[in-house]
């Protein structure tokens, strides 16, 4: 499942963690999304649709998809609009069999 994802790992991780921080660094995580090419874009919204159930992991493709189809509003407004953003980023990783724990310690044990 991951092969069909358009967006590394580790800079859906990087989000979660600027999601998180949000208060403190907003600019910083809408700068970060914005930045993204389209096809991140498309699945990270994906991500998050499927970590909030909108679509099962299975439909991965089906999402990314439908994200690229139906953008219209920039995607850094409404993920950041979104109150459980983080949250549906890391659901959707551990849902198409991504451990953001793991791609955390990869990512700090550069």
């Amino acid at each position: 499942m991951e092969e069909l994802l358009e967006i590394s790992p580790a800079k859906v991780v990087h989000i979660v963690f600027q999601a998180r921080e949000k208060a403190m660094a907003e600019a910083e995580l809408r700068a970060f999304i914005e930045a993204l090419n389209e096809d991140e874009k498309a699945s990270l919204v994906a991500l998050v649709w499927i970590g909030r159930e909108t679509f099962d992991a299975e439909d991965l493709a089906e999402a990314i998809a439908t994200a690229k189809a139906e953008a219209t509003t920039p995607t850094e407004n409404y993920l950041v609009g979104m109150p459980l953003f983080a949250d549906y980023l890391e659901a959707g990783l551990e849902a198409i069999g991504i451990s953001p724990t793991e791609v955390e310690e990869d990512f700090f044990d550069r």
